[in-house]
């Protein structure tokens, strides 16, 4: 997909969730399934990256001065930045509005950003450098993700997208990664993925012909990926060994796999 294209992907998903949390101004002190973690939390979070997205695409050096910081505490870095920014959007709804107004001028800033980036430019990040386009479907994994613990908090069934592509490709394409996170050696065997998309169409990687396969609706592969749903809630079919085991360490995000959810869904808003 064009940059472009990738670049209005993003910005509906973020649209998406604003209007979620926009007319919920008085609740974003609300628990999301994310121990806790608040709805204020959640926004914090993805505002704070948007941020540094921004800046790993403007300003290298800066950039690299805020992974210096990141480095004294590289297991709770985020989750103190999310905690501070959080902590003055829980007083009440007008701070829970600046942070929307700031987070929405981020997201700006961002997109602004990576239309800009050269072609064939590599952006610094937290793991490994990755190109405009790379950057922008993690932005858009991260906040689906995460989007997701808001609309499980408040009770709300999202109806999935197309957009949900961009969180499958990214999974499928980070197997390797899943199995060095659990120090394990990815198999040679390839797997084939084929996912029903939410309009009904099928969303195939890999060789068809391959022995062992993946089947089952996108949704599904995605909460799975994200780690949002254990997989005894979803609808996912594993054919072959290694298929069955990649559904077990699979993960679209970088860093460790976390704990992931309990069996029998998200908590009752």
């Amino acid at each position: 997909m064009a940059l472009a294209a990738l670049l209005d992907d993003l910005d509906r998903e973020s649209a998406s969730l604003d209007e979620l949390v926009a007319s919920r101004l008085d609740d974003w002190a609300r628990p999301t399934p994310a121990e806790g973690w608040t709805v204020a939390h959640q926004i914090a979070h993805l505002a704070w990256t948007d941020d540094a997205a921004a800046l790993a695409a403007t300003d290298q050096a800066g950039f690299a001065a805020l992974v210096d910081r990141a480095l004294v505490d590289p297991e709770g870095f985020v989750d103190s930045e999310a905690e501070t920014i959080a902590r003055t959007a829980l007083d009440g709804p007008s701070g829970s509005a600046a942070l929307l107004t700031a987070w929405r001028q981020g997201r700006a800033r961002l997109l602004e950003a990576l239309r800009a980036v050269p072609p064939g430019t590599r952006l610094p990040w937290f793991g490994p450098p990755m190109s405009a386009a790379s950057m922008a479907t993690a932005r858009l994994m991260e906040t689906w993700a995460h989007g997701q613990d808001v609309a499980d908090a408040y009770g709300v069934e999202r109806a999935p997208t197309e957009r949900l592509r961009h969180v499958a490709h990214l999974a499928v394409r980070a197997r390797g990664f899943a199995y060095s996170v659990h120090g394990e050696a990815a198999p040679d065997a390839e797997v084939f993925v084929a996912l029903a998309s939410p309009h009904g169409s099928e969303w195939t990687w890999g060789d068809p012909a391959a022995a062992q396969r993946i089947e089952g609706p996108a949704l599904d592969f995605c909460l799975l990926a994200t780690r949002r749903r254990h997989r005894d809630d979803l609808h996912l079919v594993a054919v072959g060994p290694d298929a069955e085991h990649w559904l077990a360490i699979v993960q679209a995000f970088a860093g460790p796999p976390g704990g992931g959810r309990e069996p029998g869904g998200p908590p009752s808003a």
